[in-house]
């Protein structure tokens, strides 16, 4: 057996799981540090199903020897996380309409005829708003900053949730139009100085991640920008307030970090999988626990 899978595998079969137990998991590389397992673990403790989740290292080019793998195992359904959501996208036996449409994949569900492929990461977002009547995108003007994976993921939920409009920001103003194309009619390119005149400003770029920001040149929008009536979003979640929300938040704007889209994404999961409703308060606490400690 290699060292990071079975006998001529991928994957390895996770030790002593009882056969009854249902598995899940989430691929990635690196993936040790993923909190899937903990959000998904957590989830089924209260629902009270033998159900576990398990991170497995997958490396690039390995997608399709994984999913194979997971099939053979008999495994239910995976997260899949950086750099392997286009791979995925491409190995599965159909693709929902938001997978199809970014062309990435962050959730398989296992089905009679092969692997179903979705991606929940934008829905996520838009339902993590939503949580305590925060804000709904329906009729708002929206700005994201970024126009990766996330970015993307964010701009056709934002315009599927009926959005007025969809602002895209990026150096690359290529990468920009192909993000903003995502959200049909309501969508453009734009800039910072978009930023006083939009309901929710999004950061969908690592800027800030570890807690570092560059000053206000490497700020996503400005702060000064920024103000009371609107909500500001920064889906790095680690730290948990990262110095641009901080900053947002001195200026009276509604702030909230990227806690609440891995949260949300991940009951979007459970749900596909079990068909049950997902204990969201519990994950909640289980991953805010974890990231205090």
């Amino acid at each position: 057996m290699g060292p990071d899978g079975t006998d001529g595998g991928v994957l390895r079969p996770p030790e002593g799981v009882a056969p009854s137990t249902v598995v899940v998991g989430v691929i990635g590389f690196p993936v040790a540090h993923s909190l899937s397992p903990l959000l998904h673990n957590t989830a089924f403790g209260q629902l009270g199903i033998d159900w576990a989740s398990f991170a497995f290292p997958v490396r690039p080019g390995d997608a399709v020897s994984a999913l194979n793998d997971a099939r053979a195992l008999g495994i239910r359904g995976l997260s899949v996380t950086m750099p392997l959501k286009e791979d995925v996208a491409g190995a599965v036996a159909r693709l929902t309409a938001a997978a199809e449409r970014l062309g990435a994949v962050n959730c398989v569900a296992a089905e009679h005829d092969g692997w179903l492929g979705d991606n929940t990461d934008g829905a996520g977002l838009v339902a993590a708003l939503a949580r305590g009547g925060r804000f709904a995108p329906d009729g708002r003007r929206c700005l994201v900053v970024g126009a990766g994976g996330a970015a993307r993921a964010v701009v056709a939920a934002l315009a599927d949730a009926g959005a007025a409009e969809v602002v895209v920001v990026n150096r690359t103003p290529e990468r920009a139009l192909v993000a903003a194309t995502l959200a049909g009619p309501v969508g453009r390119v734009g800039s910072a100085g978009d930023a006083p005149a939009m309901d929710l400003v999004v950061n969908a770029t690592p800027a800030g991640m570890g807690g570092v920001t560059g000053g206000p040149d490497g700020w996503p929008v400005d702060p000064a920008l920024l103000g009371p009536a609107q909500v500001v979003v920064d889906l790095v979640y680690h730290p948990l307030r990262t110095p641009w929300l901080a900053a947002a938040a001195g200026r009276g704007a509604s702030t909230m970090n990227g806690l609440g889209m891995l949260v949300h994404q991940a009951a979007l999961q459970i749900e596909r999988w079990t068909g049950l409703e997902a204990p969201v308060d519990a994950m909640w606490t289980a991953v805010a626990a974890r990231l205090d400690a």
